[in-house]
């Protein structure tokens, strides 16, 4: 061991004072002035990984000496970085570790638990990978086969990594190894084409040559004997972060001490390679390796920080924004005087609006512009400065310019605590986050219930083949009331939607022929009506009252957005814009902003409050909680505090000696912003110049405080915030008569929360509140028993003494429930053990684990609320779901919990929330009366009704479109169509008969045949789609993803496609029938009477052509050329 370390050493440097935010610029520095092609970087903390990578990607672009291949190897099991199976990026870095065709220089950035972990041996896992390449031939049914012998699993859409799926000529898959997922479009058994495409979406994307498909975790690999070292047989550079932390944590590989690979076992190993090590420590401490035997490099370098002022003074509004001023420009001082001294000098920003920005401030200070060009597009948390003196040992000084590096971060440059987030390698997954993809036939399964447009709520009971006159038509079986079961064509689907009430009850059927679904339905259409008349109403007059237009963005706007610590989702930059908009014009505004709890509102709401601010104006900020207001008043006056705005809080947790004095300067104008519960509208409380109003949770208000907002709407600009989700379709609906933004996209790198279901018991509780605990995080714990609740808390204070437990329940007295819930979001206890009282308002992002007891006696869309309390920030969150050691679970509850587990991707709370048929969202926005007529006919019936009321009160035609009918007598929609001959053969007038009838009356099928598409709810949903498409662009986009997804379509489809357009274009040109007789073509303009078709000269329009596809062209024509 001794012989061994003594070698080692010969090549090893310790580097020491080495200030932690520089150890990611060094690591790279040193590895790019190396000779060799791979570093192994050991980090020692695996949640380090995935910002670490981001950070050596910057540096080797900024270096850019030779382009890098950064491989992050985690932990395969709890506690890694990743937002995915930590197993699939193993197995990706040891595929492209194996290659041994690749020559990318490579870091491997992983910790020392992670190596020592077994691995599947390199010849099995090269052996075991398929190389496809377009052009050449491989059997189309040995890859399916093949595919499941690697462990993927065979699935009808490709949704997430190690998944395929098989249509017709086209294979689609996601290998494991990489970031998007692949289709193999076959010609026979040759590959004519490789395709990425998205899996939201299901469209390609771009092609490829090639394509390397590595195994699946589920597959049995023979394990390798001597781990990951095996892929590594080259020179290494070995680069340690705080070698003695990793020690720490690995004593008995250090010690050899240990069954297991250890430190000597490991150096023995690369005696054949002549390795080098180096270490970074920012403290000047030894450990076996690195200890004074060791070269030791004591090296300049500093955070950055220190030459920073982070709001160190106590001072507020203008006062705190000069002094920031004078800071920023004392900081860009020191810059300057680095670049004089021969430092290269770098400014990383996060976006090109922060770019922007700081040139803004570069040019209005000449004295710094000779730093425009050192702007860069990059994300880290902190900035440094590192000499290269002392370093010519490890870097190649002698091709550098510059006495050293000074790289600042954003942080420094706009004095900000930015929070530290890596977006990561993410691997693309489909997330329907839409409740149309419900509302639409994607996931239907017998059972399900469906409503008839005609006929009401019937019951879907699969695909089925009738037999018709000229062959077969495949039909949708419904089941109405007594058993009745009504065939509905497929090409006719548009007529069926999904049933979704409001309540937890099975619906009623509609009974056939009778009049009780049209009254039912004339019910719903007045409500609608009636509905649509009065948010008209209100918005007409909004727009004739005078209000105050708010000015476009200053200065103060553009910095002030600046210092938001995370990146903004397309969603809530798109509430943001349409809310300034609003702003803008010269009536008040009344918008709605809808998105789940951490998905951003709140930014929204400031932004709109600041403007308010800079416009002279005062803002109110109304919310149902004590509780909740105190988190707003925090977040407010946080984000406030470099500007010279003032903000208060009015609720019982102020004193009546500090309410009055709040409310006398509220009304002399010095306070900007108050935020308060319902005491804010009281008739004590007056504002100098109030010009914006923000309603937190405005549904869970009383009557007497909704007619005072009502008051209010008339005269001031409101924003409304809602934590329940509020369904697309609706929105879509509500479109021309409601002001709403909904954001449905999560955060960056928030990551689906890890479901544990199981049996409980003392262990898996005091395991899960200790994990939480040692991460420094917050426990619920959710007991639904007030008369057992306190014994549950007395249960796990003698599980878990050193953990400090609160609790909170309905029938408390409100003060109590407030004051416990605040000090819970303070971070003053760790546990609370709780009913489902807890607010689904509040934000505890370092609140991330729940144990739900007795998990199997909840609905599904209750679980899911009660578990999203959980996992609102980016670190991993885990919902523990206890069920009674001794309960039997019923069959209903198994399927409800495992579904939940299943739907643990983000933004999947839509799908839950209308598989348990609770859309509280449209509820709470619509109100108690129209829940009813929601019940009666369902929510996508519901939501049509209300969009043709808007449109007819609107008198907007083009949302009023007639719905034509199609009848063409040489199309049959259905199978094995065929010619009745009656005629015989054996003369010459029967031969000529059969020839004019296999001509003029040849029968195209239009249809999509199982051969072409075999899924049944796919090829339902693919006839919807054609059948409710508005235009022939539509029915062109729908043809080019039939093609892509499912290959080159028959005639039947190109049959199909052709009658659509048909559709599309007659109802576009006014036209409610078009039929054929022969050569006959009649088509009838909507509102003409019975008979009244189109003529030319006096007659039909005839139709020349006996092919079914260039009639469908001639009928095209002329409904486009006559019409």
């Amino acid at each position: 061991m001794r012989e061994v370390l003594q070698e080692a050493r010969q090549n090893a440097w310790l580097l020491k004072g080495v200030a932690e935010p520089s150890f990611a610029f060094l690591t790279t520095r040193a590895f790019m002035d190396s000779n060799c092609n791979l570093s192994v970087l050991l980090l020692p903390d695996g949640r380090l990984i995935d910002q670490t990578v981001e950070d050596l990607k910057f540096y080797a672009k900024l270096l850019g000496k030779c382009p890098l291949q950064i491989l992050p190897f985690p932990f395969p099991g709890k506690g890694s970085s990743s937002e995915i199976d930590p197993q699939l990026d193993r197995l990706r870095t040891l595929t492209e570790l194996a290659d041994a065709d690749s020559q990318n220089r490579t870091i491997l950035v992983t910790t020392i638990e992670s190596i020592r972990e077994s691995t599947p041996a390199r010849i099995d896992l090269l052996r075991s990978e398929i190389k496809l390449y377009s052009g050449i031939s491989y059997s189309f049914s040995s890859l399916a086969n093949n595919l499941n012998e690697l462990g993927y699993d065979h699935e009808s859409e490709v949704e997430g990594p190690g998944q395929f799926a098989v249509r017709g000529g086209i294979i689609d898959i996601y290998p494991i190894n990489a970031l998007l997922p692949y289709r193999l479009d076959f010609f026979g058994d040759e590959i004519e084409e490789i395709r990425a495409f998205k899996p939201d979406s299901q469209r390609s994307t771009e092609s490829v040559d090639e394509l390397t498909i590595a195994a699946s975790p589920n597959h049995n690999f023979k394990e390798s004997k001597s781990g990951i070292l095996e892929y590594l047989e080259q020179p290494l550079l070995w680069q340690f972060w705080e070698p003695g932390i990793s020690e720490a944590n690995n004593q008995d590989f250090f010690s050899n001490r240990t069954e297991h690979k250890s430190f000597a076992h490991l150096l023995r190993d690369r005696e054949p390679f002549d390795d080098l090590w180096i270490g970074y420590s920012e403290l000047d401490s030894e450990t076996v390796f690195f200890n004074e035997a060791v070269k030791q490099i004591e090296v300049e370098s500093e955070n950055l920080h220190r030459y920073r002022n982070f709001s160190a003074s106590e001072a507020m509004g203008m006062d705190r924004f000069c002094q920031e001023q004078e800071d920023r420009k004392l900081f860009f001082e020191q810059l300057i005087e680095w670049e004089k001294e021969g430092y290269s000098i770098i400014l990383s920003v996060q976006t090109e609006g922060e770019k922007s920005r700081v040139r803004e401030f570069l040019s209005e200070h000449t004295e710094f512009k000779i730093l425009e060009d050192a702007i860069q597009i990059g994300s880290f948390a902190e900035g440094f400065r590192c000499s290269q003196k002392n370093l010519d040992p490890i870097f190649d000084c002698s091709a550098d310019e510059y006495e050293g590096y000074v790289i600042a971060s954003d942080s420094e440059i706009f004095a900000r605590h930015r929070r530290r987030i890596a977006t990561g390698q993410k691997r693309l997954k489909s997330n329907r986050q839409q409740v149309d993809q419900l509302l639409d036939f994607s996931e239907l399964v017998e059972g399900d219930y469906l409503v008839h447009i005609q006929n009401g709520i019937c019951i879907y009971r699969g695909l089925t083949k009738l037999d018709a006159q000229l062959g077969f038509r495949e039909v949708i079986s419904l089941e109405f009331e007594e058993g009745i079961i009504l065939h509905l064509p497929l090409q006719e689907s548009h007529l069926v939607s999904r049933y979704v009430g409001l309540k937890k009850f099975r619906p009623t059927l509609g009974k056939v022929g009778s009049k009780r679904w049209d009254k039912t339905r004339r019910s719903a259409e007045e409500a609608t009506l009636d509905l649509a008349a009065r948010l008209l109403k209100n918005q007409a007059e909004r727009d004739a009252k005078e209000g105050f237009a708010f000015s476009t963005d200053s200065n103060w706007q553009r910095e002030f957005e600046a210092a938001f610590p995370f990146k903004e989702t397309p969603d809530q930059l798109s509430a943001i814009e349409t809310t300034k908009t609003d702003m803008g014009k010269p009536h008040p505004m009344d918008r709605l902003i809808s998105g789940d709890v951490g998905f951003g509102k709140t930014e929204v709401a400031i932004r709109a409050a600041f403007k308010a601010v800079l416009d002279g104006k005062q803002v109110a900020i109304l919310g149902p909680t004590t509780v909740l207001t105190q988190q707003h008043y925090r977040t407010f006056r946080e984000r406030m505090a470099s500007f010279p705005v003032s903000v208060e809080m009015l609720n019982r947790f102020r004193s009546k000696t500090e309410q009055s004095k709040i409310l006398e300067e509220l009304g002399a104008g010095k306070i900007d912003i108050i935020i308060g519960t319902h005491r804010l509208l009281s008739q004590d409380v007056g504002f100098m110049d109030l010009g914006l109003l923000i309603i937190d949770e405005e549904h869970r208000f009383g009557v007497k405080h909704k007619e005072r907002l009502k008051e209010y709407r008339l005269n001031v600009d409101v924003l409304s915030l809602s934590a329940t989700p509020i369904p697309r379709t609706l929105h879509l609906a509500l479109m021309g008569a409601r002001d709403l933004s909904v954001i449905e996209t999560a955060p960056i790198n928030r990551r689906p929360i890890e479901t544990i279901i199981k049996s409980y018991d003392h262990e898996t509780v005091q395991s899960a509140i200790r994990a939480e605990k040692a991460r420094g995080g917050q426990v619920f714990y959710l007991h639904n028993r007030v008369q057992t609740i306190d014994a549950v808390e007395a249960r796990l204070k003698d599980l878990v003494p050193d953990v400090s437990f609160a609790v909170a329940h309905g029938q408390m007295p409100k003060g109590t429930l407030e004051r416990i819930m605040n000090r819970f979001v303070e971070g003053e206890y760790d546990v609370l053990v709780s009913t489902t009282i807890i607010e689904s308002g509040l934000d505890i992002p370092n609140a991330n684990t729940i144990i739900i007891e007795a998990a199997d006696r909840f609905g599904l869309a209750q679980l899911y609320q009660i578990r999203g309390r959980v996992g609102r920030f980016n670190r991993q969150a885990y919902a523990y779901l206890l069920l009674h050691r001794y309960a039997s679970v019923l069959d209903l509850a198994r399927k409800r919990l495992a579904a939940l587990k299943q739907y643990n991707q983000l933004g999947a709370g839509f799908r839950i929330a209308m598989r348990d048929l609770e859309l509280r969202g449209a509820g709470n926005l619509l109100g108690a009366e129209q829940s009813g007529h929601i019940a009666g006919v369902g929510f996508d019936l519901y939501c049509q009704l209300l969009k043709q009321s808007i449109a007819r009160l609107k008198e907007d035609s083009t949302a009023l479109r007639i719905r034509a009918t199609v009848r063409l007598d040489f199309i049959f929609f259905g199978e094995g169509a065929t010619i009745q001959k009656t005629v015989a053969r054996d003369s010459y007038q029967a031969i000529k008969n059969e020839e004019i009838e296999s001509t003029k009356g040849r029968v195209q099928e239009a249809n999509i045949p199982i051969y072409y598409l075999d899924e049944a709810r796919l090829r339902i949903e693919a006839y919807r789609q054609l059948a409710m498409a508005e235009d022939v662009e539509e029915i062109g986009e729908i043809e080019d993803s039939l093609v892509d997804r499912y290959g080159k379509f028959p005639k039947e489809v190109g049959a199909l496609i052709q009658v659509s357009k048909v559709r599309t274009l007659a109802e576009e040109k006014g036209i409610d029938l078009v039929e054929t007789q022969g050569n006959k073509l009649k088509c009838r303009l909507a509102g003409s009477k019975q008979d009244d078709f189109l003529m030319i000269g006096h007659r039909f329009p005839r139709l020349e052509s006996r092919d079914p596809f260039k009639k469908l062209q001639e009928i095209l024509q002329f409904i486009q050329r006559y019409v």
